[in-house]
């Protein structure tokens, strides 16, 4: 009687896009957190107008 024995493979790509995301999320946060509040606000001001959203 013979025994297989497979081995289940971590797919690190995965982990690394996590990992990846995560900074990226904390590092808007930290940024937004110590941005003057002018900043902020034309920043995303630019960004609707770039989305041709109307914000006016």
């Amino acid at each position: 009687m013979t025994t297989e024995t497979k081995e289940i493979a971590v797919s690190t790509p995965a982990t690394t896009g996590i990992a990846l995301a995560f900074i990226t999320g904390l590092t808007l946060l930290f940024a937004s957190g110590y941005a003057q509040a002018t900043a902020l606000h034309d920043a995303a001001h630019d960004q609707r107008h770039a989305m041709a959203f109307p914000c006016h």
